[in-house]
């Protein structure tokens, strides 16, 4: 319970704020009522890793879905196997009461203008699990309709395999317009639950929140700052001479067993289960490489994400560029020695348990 509270206080610092905020009431199941559901479709838009997981969790506790799909795309067969009633996306959303929409952030708008704009009327719910295309103003749904956010903090394969044991992943969410019926918050809430969210605790955000802290912790944290913190230590030992195995093991394998000590219960336990002389040579060393700059070029950034200069300039490289950067990216990091390492140690030990 104290991890999920301390970890939806981080998720929830207004972008704005210059004082401690106050900490978000966390909702639970008894909070939220499914019955609002009831004689209910929810269309979802996409099957991709997001797609999948929601429309299966919310299927299989009772919840009328169906998936819009491109008929030729090949995620059709993969929710055909799944059990699921699938339709095109112009479809699916006439026959839909709740739109969720979980295609890709640059394709949003295109699907939005052409196959799920003209079939939207007053009385559906348009819903989201990322505010991007609401935010940066690519989608512009009309004043009169729901717009709604359910937005789960984890991977989607990491919400189906917690929804089959019974749990579930903490999420946010966010109601950016009521509909005509004031329903929109009690269905974003009672979706929430069919996915058993609110089993382990959801917290309301505006949209703005949601993206802004998204993109930034992706881009500075999650994803951008730990690989790329862990190819430099890579790189300082293998060019000090120490074998690429070891190195491997020591900054990439061992990663795993730091996260989940902080996902178990914070900084404070990691420090507590590591050797003295981690603790110490950690906490003295750690301001030396997050130094007074890092932290500057990650105010930086998230300026870059609220003033929507990061959203232009990934647009552009989706749409214009044809991904060329990213595909560029790509085979740089599979070219890095780390990967080459990482592939064959892999392999070596998935030889051992096969």
């Amino acid at each position: 319970m104290v991890l999920i509270y301390n970890l939806f206080y981080m998720l929830n610092q207004n972008p704005t704020a210059t004082t401690k905020p106050t900490p978000r009431p966390v909702f639970y199941d008894n909070d939220a009522d499914m019955s609002v559901l009831s004689g209910k479709t929810v269309a979802v838009i996409g099957y991709g890793a997001q797609g999948r997981a929601q429309a299966r969790m919310m299927h299989q506790s009772g919840v009328n879905v169906v998936v819009g799909l491109r008929p030729t795309g090949k995620s059709w067969a993969v929710a055909t196997a799944d059990g699921l009633v699938i339709r095109s996306v112009s479809e699916a959303v006439q026959m839909a009461d709740i739109v969720h929409i979980l295609i890709p952030d640059e394709t949003q708008k295109e699907v939005y203008d052409t196959e799920i704009a003209p079939f939207m009327t007053k009385d559906k719910i348009m819903s989201f699990s990322h505010g991007f295309n609401i935010v940066y103003k690519q989608i512009l749904p009309p004043a009169n309709m729901g717009v709604i956010m359910v937005a789960p903090k984890a991977p989607g394969t990491e919400e189906y395999k917690v929804y089959q044991e019974g749990f579930g992943v903490p999420a946010l969410f966010s109601v950016r317009q009521e509909n005509e019926t004031n329903t929109a918050r009690s269905v974003a809430m009672a979706m929430c639950k069919a996915m058993y969210f609110t089993k382990a605790g959801i917290m309301e955000a505006t949209f703005e929140e949601e993206t802004y802290e998204d993109l930034f912790g992706e881009q500075a944290v999650l994803c951008g700052g730990l690989t790329e913190l862990i190819k430099a230590g890579f790189d300082t030992l293998v060019e000090a001479g120490y074998p690429e195995e070891f190195a491997y093991f020591e900054c990439l394998h061992e990663a795993k067993l730091i996260v989940d000590l902080l996902y178990q219960g914070g900084t404070q336990k990691m420090w507590e289960v590591v050797s003295n002389t981690a603790e110490y040579g950690g906490q003295s060393r750690a301001k030396r490489i997050i130094t007074d700059e890092t932290r500057a070029e990650m105010k930086k950034i998230l300026k870059e994400v609220e003033s929507g200069e990061f959203a232009e300039e990934y647009l552009q490289e989706m749409r214009d560029n044809k991904m060329a950067k990213m595909l560029a990216y790509r085979k740089a990091e599979g070219d890095h020695q780390l990967e080459i390492t990482g592939t064959r140690i892999r392999s070596m030990f998935k030889k051992m348990r096969d």
